[in-house]
This record gives C-alpha cells, sequence and structure tokens, in this order.
C-alpha cells in the first residue's frame, strides 16, 4: 500500500496472495510425510532410502505408520487386486494434498509377474499417480530423484490442493458403467 491510503482504496493488492502461497508451498515441499507401504522387494530399497546411506530425512520427508498424518504413499513392489483394495482405501483416508510415488517396475506396470492373474498392471488402474520411478527393484538413489522432482512438482503448485480433487483414472475405453 502506498502512503495515499485513500486512493488505494478499492484495488485488490494479489501479490502477497501469491507470496503466501509460495511460503505455504516451500513449507509443504519440505516436510513430505510418506506412508510406509512396501509390499515386496522395492519395500527393502524404501526402507535402504531411509537409512543413513541415502538419508531422505535430510530433504524433510519423514516416515509415518498413519495414512491420516501422510502426505505421500510410496507404493514399492508388486500389487495385487486383493491389495489394491487396501490401497484404494489407505489413498482415500489421506489428508489433502496428497501425492502417489509409484516406485518399481511391478508397481508401475506389473513388471515380471504381469501375466500373471492376481496382479495389477499398475498403480495408476487404482490410485492417480504423481511419479514413476524405474527399476527392478529401483536404487535408493532413484527414490530420492522421485522425492526431488516431487518437491519441485509441489514447489510449482501443480496439484494444487484447492482446486479440484484428483480423482482415479477412468476406463480406457471411455464407457461410465453399463449402458442402456
Amino acid at each position: 500500500m502506498s502512503k495515499h491510503y485513500a486512493e488505494d482504496v478499492g484495488q485488490v493488492i494479489t501479490t502477497r496472495t501469491s507470496f503466501i502461497d509460495d511460503i505455504i508451498n516451500l513449507a509443504r515441499k519440505s516436510s513430505i510425510f510418506y506412508l510406509l507401504f512396501g509390499l515386496a522387494c522395492c519395500g527393502i530399497e524404501l526402507m535402504q532410502t531411509g537409512g543413513p546411506r541415502a538419508d531422505i530425512d535430510r530433504f524433510g520427508s519423514v516416515p509415518r505408520a498413519t495414512p491420516r498424518q501422510s502426505d505421500l504413499m510410496i507404493v514399492a513392489g508388486t500389487l495385487t487386486y486383493k491389495m489394491a483394495e487396501r490401497c484404494k482405501l489407505l489413498y482415500e483416508q489421506m489428508a489433502e494434498p496428497k501425492y502417489v510415488i509409484s516406485m518399481g517396475s511391478c508397481a508401475n506396470c506389473g513388471g515380471l509377474f504381469q501375466l500373471a492373474y492376481s496382479v495389477c498392471k499398475g498403480v495408476d488402474k487404482i490410485v492417480p499417480v504423481d511419479i514413476y520411478v524405474p527399476g527392478c527393484p529401483p536404487t535408493a538413489e532413484a527414490l530420492v530423484y522421485g522425492i526431488l522432482q516431487l518437491q519441485k512438482k509441489i514447489r510449482r503448485n501443480e496439484s494444487s490442493p484447492f482446486s479440484t480433487k484428483r480423482e482415479a483414472p477412468r476406463d480406457p475405453s471411455g464407457k461410465q458403467g453399463a449402458t442402456a
């Protein structure tokens, strides 16, 4: 606001709002609490990432054992259809804003076990995924890189929690339920 307050009446100052949004996004990217959700051999690499060699605590990522205190779900390993129901339930229990990292080729597309009848052909069929980390199993450094990419995405505010909620992907054929 200028020295002449009477001249500023009726003007909307938007620079402070964007500045506050930048501060909120900075705090949000620097305090990512991730849900412990290791399903298979990639879960071992997820544990390694929290160890002293990779140490993702230095980026503000802290493991949590409950979805209500987490804002990031790292799906590490082979997701079966039986476990997919629980994955969706845990995702729905997470508070907004919520992010998902798909870790490993089994979580990305079914991987080595994609021909099995019980294996889900990717986590993105169940919950919306923000970052994919490739590899079988991916290294701890690859997961750290994925978390850094997620921090950049949060900083740019690409998936704003105040915009419309993200939904799981729909059927690729575009059909909605049964047709009459």
